[in-house]
């Protein structure tokens, strides 16, 4: 009885440390990535600011080809609207905010399953005959204390998905 008492009072202390510890956290967090890519900021923002386009170059989209994916507002730039839902790669809505062709698309990121959303934006600087680009999210995980604590992984855990958005975009800009 007495092992059962400390093992209950031990579980207790541990769930208390780790949600008081999670509400001192920040809930905001950034993951950025950049690239340069041997293309033009014309070529590059056409393949990013149209939704459709990001079958081609995506992570997520290359993962599960089959994802449901429903297109809405203008066809490209500030307005551009698409929503997606996937077994593997979760559900979700990217909303084009502003776009600032060729240099910058901003976009609103919505995740139903966590009742988030993330912003950020893609930059992109001539860099003599090629581009650097620079991809970035920000979020608020809010006041709930087991997603601040995942907002500590944010980087490790979307940051290889960047990157390999950008490898696949490099590719597809710097083909003839």
């Amino acid at each position: 009885m007495k092992a059962l008492k400390v093992l209950l009072i031990a579980v207790v202390a541990l769930l208390a440390l780790c949600l008081g510890g999670g509400l001192m956290l920040s809930p905001k967090f950034t993951v950025s990535r950049t690239l340069t890519i041997a293309a033009t900021p014309e070529k590059i923002y056409a393949l990013i600011a149209d939704p459709r386009g990001w079958k081609q170059w995506s992570a997520w989209n290359r993962r599960d080809p089959d994802m449901a994916i429903a297109y809405s507002g203008s066809a490209s730039g500030a307005g551009a609207v698409w929503a997606w839902k996937s077994k593997s790669q979760g559900d979700g809505r990217m909303t084009f905010t502003s776009a600032e062709p060729p240099k910058r698309l901003g976009y609103e990121l919505f995740f139903p399953d966590f009742g988030t959303t993330s912003t950020g934006d893609f930059r992109l600087d001539a860099n003599g005959g090629a581009t650097q680009v620079t991809w970035t999210m920000n979020g608020d995980m809010g006041s709930n204390p087991i997603y601040r604590w995942m907002g500590l992984f944010m980087d490790k855990m979307v940051g290889p998905d960047f990157d390999a958005g950008l490898t696949n975009l490099k590719a597809l800009a710097e083909k003839p």
